[in-house]
């Protein structure tokens, strides 16, 4: 029957001495009821009743089992057991808390490598930062993370974007970056590296938004390289990622997969008029310094060519000048030196000579280098050797003695 039914009303389920029917006489422990085991060690009379656990029992069984033992109060022999006892009991809790002491001591010591920095935090708040070597914090009061410095890491970004004179273009970016200050990269940014995915991605629509996609295709990705590395590092300065920007590679930019063999088309045109263009300019430049050597040379060719004939016409005037001065004192002279000399500017370039007569239409030849190969030295004259005067002896010589034949031969014939 329940504690609470009809009846009942009277019985306290937390106090079994109230219950019983012997008066309110309480158990001593002596009378035992075999049908109620209380599962804290203790046996009440009766099956119904419940009680809370027994606090110095627990307690004492706890001192057994860690080797603690109660000493009893009187008697010699009981108080020298429990002061062994409780001696023994207290080295050993300090031995434990020792032990405890040195281990939660030693789990403080830590070290940080040369590429890596330390960010200690004191109850969650920041404290110092570390340099590479041997450390040591307060285990469950200091938390130490480490951050690789000089590790560069790479971020890969590729998209579609709209150009300043409306054309799509496919632009794939390599960046790469470092940690350059830990505390900002542990602490103020809950994500530093999809912070800088996103940054990049801002950056670079931004730069190619106000590029024209010619410039973008051919010469113009290192200006795009190095337009977005700036304006990335400033966005992160702003953010306070702590990264550093190192470098940032244009990978690839090309039209969209749809109409990229058109673009390849207009590429290889754009291709062509550069070549024929360098060929053009190459040709120029080989043909324009050449043309202009020639003219040079022709001009001072011309130049020269003018300051001989007026030099050699001031000197052919200055030398008739003076010839007819010459000739006003002397003329029968100075017309045979004219003569004599005209003469001997004709034939000193020939070893043929021809005579004419005044008595008659013959012409005789005059083989002179026939006659200077038969002298009888065997040494040849030059003609050009022969000053005016000889020539004038020979030529006298050879007139003297066309006469005389031409006497001999008019008196054969008025014999005849």
């Amino acid at each position: 029957m329940a504690w609470n039914e009809p009846g009942n009303n009277d019985k306290d389920p937390w106090n079994p001495d109230k219950n019983r029917t012997d008066g309110g006489r309480p158990n001593d422990g002596r009378e035992k009821d075999s049908n109620s085991n209380d599962p804290w060690g203790r046996q009440t009379g009766s099956g119904n009743d419940q009680s809370p656990p027994d606090l110095d029992e627990a307690f004492r069984k706890l001192m057994g089992m860690l080797g603690v033992k109660k000493g009893r109060k009187g008697g010699s022999g009981g108080g020298g057991d429990s002061g062994f006892s409780g001696k023994f009991g207290s080295g050993l809790v300090a031995i434990v808390l020792i032990a405890l002491l040195g281990l939660w001591a030693a789990s403080g010591v830590y070290q940080v490598d040369q590429q890596e920095r330390g960010v200690v935090l004191r109850l969650g708040k920041y404290y110092e930062t570390v340099m590479p070597g041997l450390h040591w914090n307060a285990p469950l009061i200091d938390s130490v993370s480490k951050v690789n410095v000089t590790k560069v890491r790479s971020h890969d970004h590729k998209a579609l974007m709209l150009t300043v004179d409306d054309n799509i273009v496919d632009v794939s970016v390599s960046v790469q970056y470092s940690v350059e200050n830990p505390k900002d990269f542990l602490l103020n940014v809950r994500d530093p590296e999809e912070s800088l995915a996103q940054a990049t991605e801002s950056a670079l629509r931004h730069v190619v938004g106000s590029s024209e996609m010619d410039q973008i295709l051919t010469e113009g990705r290192e200006l795009l390289a190095s337009e977005v590395k700036v304006r990335l590092q400033d966005y992160n300065n702003a953010y306070g990622t702590g990264l550093l920007i190192s470098k940032v590679n244009v990978e690839n930019t090309q039209a969209p997969t749809q109409v990229q063999e058109a673009f390849d088309d207009v590429i290889k045109a754009k291709e062509d008029e550069l070549r024929v263009r360098n060929e053009a300019e190459s040709y120029a430049n080989g043909v324009i310094p050449e043309a202009r050597g020639k003219a040079q040379r022709i001009r001072e060719e011309a130049e020269a060519y003018r300051s001989e004939i007026v030099a050699r016409a001031s000197g052919q005037a200055d030398r008739f000048d003076r010839l007819y001065r010459e000739y006003v004192k002397a003329p029968d002279v100075t017309r045979r030196r004219l003569y004599i000399e005209t003469m001997e500017s004709v034939y000193k370039d020939t070893n043929k000579v021809v005579v004419d007569t005044k008595d008659g239409n013959n012409m005789m030849y005059l083989p002179l280098d026939q006659l200077m190969k038969n002298q009888a030295s065997g040494s040849k004259v030059d003609v050009k050797s022969l000053d005016s005067g000889s020539i004038g002896t020979i030529t006298d010589q050879v007139i003297d003695e066309i006469r005389k034949r031409q006497g001999t031969t008019v008196n054969r014939q008025g014999r005849n």
